[in-house]
């Protein structure tokens, strides 16, 4: 309003000046050739056969190539069943990707699926590359079946040595802030607890390493901020300090362990 108390809106002319001009958006990367993909998981798959083709049971396909989030340096996580026992690992090169393969016997997953805090998320969403007697969509009905029960609980003793351990590597970190490339070597380890004691504290199931922040700042506002700090911050003081906050907060009502002096 002037100031014989008229309006004066500004022309379209002088809107348009007062805008500034937005930034080119990057382009996306290109995404992955699916078909070469499958043909690598192929022959991820026939050496896996060649393997343990006489008591092989069910190779089932897990991570982001079962989950159809396959980016450019995505391996290729295969589960392989076999009978009786086995607990096998090994990493092979197929074409241009890393192709991770355990060996499990499929009665030691059926069991662990009942307190394991990882296996039902991880093959509740396998896809079957080869199955007998149908054993592999069997144990992935089972586990979709626990998954949906809830993590196992975690007791109190367990509660305390989640805070445990987490300190003792803050601890241990501290130590060495005079060595700064030990200390921040320490200092992931004590992220790798954190993330572990958030999901059990919490009752979540673990997810994929790669959703672990967004998913802590989905649950955790607070918490999410000071991981994201944590893992870009730009000094080791910084750091430190950062993850003392972030311990506190998560195990503010869990008590320390028993002093027997």
């Amino acid at each position: 309003m002037d100031a014989e108390g008229t309006n004066t809106l500004p022309t379209k002319e002088e809107l348009q000046s007062e805008l500034v001009p937005l930034p080119e958006l990057p382009e996306p990367p290109e995404p992955p050739n699916e078909p070469a993909y499958e043909e690598i998981v192929g022959l991820a798959l026939r050496h896996a056969k060649g393997r343990r083709g006489g008591d092989l049971v069910s190779v089932l396909l897990v991570g982001s190539g079962a989950r159809r989030a396959v980016t450019a340096h995505s391996d290729i996580d295969l589960v392989v069943l076999v009978k009786g026992q086995a607990d096998g690992h090994e990493i092979i090169r197929v074409a241009d990707r890393m192709a991770d393969i355990r060996y499990w016997g499929h009665k030691d997953v059926e069991d662990e699926l009942a307190y394991s805090p990882r296996l039902p998320s991880l093959l509740r969403k396998a896809r079957i590359l080869h199955d007998h007697d149908a054993i592999g969509a069997k144990l992935i009905e089972r586990a979709s079946h626990r998954f949906r029960q809830g993590p196992p609980p975690v007791n109190m003793n367990e509660q305390i040595r989640l805070k445990a351990e987490c300190f003792h590597w803050l601890g241990k970190a501290q130590d060495f802030a005079d060595k700064p490339a030990t200390a921040q070597y320490l200092l992931m380890i004590f992220f790798e607890d954190f993330v572990t004691a958030f999901f059990r504290l919490r009752g979540l199931w673990l997810t994929a390493p790669v959703d672990v922040p967004r998913f802590i700042s989905s649950r955790d506002g607070v918490l999410g901020d000071l991981a994201d700090h944590f893992l870009v911050a730009p000094t080791l003081p910084e750091r430190l300090n950062c993850g003392r906050d972030m311990a506190n907060l998560l195990f503010k009502d869990v008590p320390n362990p028993a002093r027997i002096d």
